[in-house]
């Protein structure tokens, strides 16, 4: 367990805990015991007492346990001392050429007495054409080329150049498949099959340009390690939009 000595002293704390146990693509067990460790962030927050602090995590936080669970959870953030704000967003409205709905938590210490906050959309319209219409093509080590599940293909996973991205997951064989690839046909209820011709997933580059990371950006790891950074991440463009919100309401410089 680390100890609030470990954590620099700062204004601001950004975290994202993990999401494994609420996501609605998994078994969303109320006892797993990955939905507690958002204790270590209220842990830590109440032995550093920053002015405000950032969590992100997905969808499906809000209806585990029929909204017990977000409840608890912004309650145990307000008792460390933090007005707690929630907002659900779509990554989409934020330049961001991707469906990707996540839940977004603000705190501010209580003796700052504020009592609104929002994250306005931006919006900037992004496609995919606009991210990679003019990308290199990728080697052949920087792609997925893992078999392709009846879960992968229980549904669409493929969308058009002037549409934004399926949500990018952490897992690789999970991502959706690059715009060039054929469409996929429907031929039962959750079963769908490839169209005629060369179909592929994103490479991790693309992954990383749809996630809104500056081009060139350096990941570390073998093929799987890349896929999953960048599937955890929470979009850049997003962070800067978060970021400039937190900064006026605390009218900080930076």
């Amino acid at each position: 367990m680390i100890s609030p000595e470990e954590i620099p002293t700062a204004d601001i704390f950004l975290g994202g805990f993990p999401c494994q146990g609420f996501s609605l693509s998994g078994p969303r067990r109320i006892d797993d015991h990955r939905n507690k460790l958002y204790s270590q962030y209220v842990r830590l927050l109440a032995a550093k007492a920053p002015l405000a602090f950032v969590g992100e995590n997905v969808k499906g936080l809000m209806t585990m346990g029929g909204g017990a669970v977000i409840q608890t959870i912004l309650e145990d953030f307000s008792a460390c001392g933090y007005d707690v704000f929630c907002q659900l967003v779509n990554v989409k409205n934020y330049g961001v050429p991707q469906d990707r709905e996540r839940v977004i938590l603000a705190g501010f210490r209580k003796d700052l007495q504020v009592k609104d906050f929002y994250v306005p959309k931006t919006d900037e319209v992004v496609t995919l054409a606009d991210v990679l219409l003019n990308f290199p093509a990728p080697a052949e080590e920087d792609v997925c080329t893992a078999s392709f599940s009846s879960r992968y293909m229980s549904r669409n996973r493929k969308r058009g150049w002037n549409d934004v991205s399926f949500t990018i997951p952490a897992m690789a064989k999970q991502v959706p498949l690059f715009p060039g690839s054929p469409d996929m046909i429907n031929i039962d209820k959750d079963h769908w099959k490839f169209g005629e011709g060369e179909t592929r997933r994103f490479s991790w580059q693309e992954a990383a340009a749809i996630q809104t990371f500056p081009y060139g950006f350096r990941f570390c790891g073998n093929l799987d390690s890349k896929y999953r950074q960048i599937g955890n991440a929470v979009p850049v463009k997003l962070a800067e939009a978060i970021g400039y919100s937190v900064k006026k309401i605390l009218n900080i410089s930076v």
